[in-house]
């Protein structure tokens, strides 16, 4: 079981989580001699049988710790349905959602380890260097080897960090921020009706809802894709009109249907410039239509 908040699944969360996987096809770890009982069960039973299949597994926490224990809101890099999705396209296959809450953050480190590892038959751990649990943050990988499980610590990826791809983000370096996902930037949400106005003008827009808690980059023009179809995304406030909404407007080229209701994953290639006024409408569709063709050239940051 692979143990982390993994915010974004960023590369350095793809190396535990590998590590996590790796456990279910070799459980003993070269080196780690023998291990002592869980809690709750005696040596024996604490050896898979030959044969026996481990689960990939993942324990996340939602809401991000940080904002249960200080009510300051941290900007997510994935909602937690994505978060899901992109820990199912690395190899896990199952999942404990646990809710962070003062409460679980008071919890002694062995009632933690008790109630959420043990009870469900959790035996290898694997975390990542830093990692801390339990009341005080007293608890980590030593304690949880004290306890009886298999704990694994998997080093930081120098650096790699939630924090350093917001900072990214928030200024617009959504290729910088690709280079430490080990994928393109995203936004998710539903798609919503908006002004129309982006019809009228021969760009018809797919006008995005997201969480108010999800990491939106800094407002400008994007090259990207929605799926398998590129994308030119608008973000911020459309000032040639006024606006003072924040709006996340995908025009999806080669493409028309409806597409209301869906809940679609907008990737960001590249920010191709920030969002302005024009002298006139006409003026807006040329750039518009500029926008489309670097769009179709963009390249997409490697994974």
């Amino acid at each position: 079981m692979a143990i982390g908040t993994f915010d974004g699944v960023h590369l350095g969360h793809r190396a535990v989580i590998a590590r996590a996987v790796a456990a279910t096809r070799s459980p003993e770890e070269p080196g780690s001699g023998a291990r002592a009982a869980l809690p709750g069960r005696d040596a024996a039973s604490a050896r898979p049988e030959p044969g026996d299949r481990r689960t990939p597994t993942v324990l996340t926490f939602h809401p991000h710790p940080r904002t249960a224990l200080s009510g300051n809101r941290v900007a997510l890099i994935s909602t937690l349905e994505r978060r899901l999705e992109l820990l199912s396209a690395c190899g896990i296959e199952d999942a404990l959602v646990v809710e962070f809450t003062p409460e679980l953050a008071a919890l002694a480190p062995e009632e933690f380890a008790e109630a959420y590892l043990a009870s469900i038959g959790a035996e290898v751990v694997v975390a990542g260097t830093g990692f801390r649990f339990g009341r005080g943050r007293s608890g980590d990988v030593e304690a949880l080897r004290a306890l009886g499980f298999d704990a694994r610590q998997v080093p930081l990826v120098e650096g790699i960090s939630s924090t350093r791809i917001r900072q990214l983000a928030e200024a617009g370096d959504v290729e910088g921020a690709a280079r430490l996902l080990g994928r393109p930037l995203e936004v998710d949400g539903t798609v919503v009706p908006g002004e129309q106005r982006g019809g009228t003008l021969g760009f018809p827009t797919a006008n995005l809802l997201v969480d108010p808690d999800l990491l939106v980059p800094e407002f400008g023009i994007y090259a990207g894709a929605v799926g398998d179809r590129r994308a030119a995304i608008s973000i911020g406030v459309n000032p040639h009109y006024g606006g003072t909404e924040r709006r996340i407007e995908a025009y999806l080229l080669d493409w028309s249907g409806d597409l209301y209701g869906d809940r679609i994953v907008v990737e960001l290639w590249r920010r191709l410039r920030a969002e302005r006024a024009f002298e006139s409408e006409a003026e807006l569709v040329e750039q518009i239509a500029r926008d489309v063709e670097e769009t179709r050239s963009a390249r997409r940051p490697a994974g």
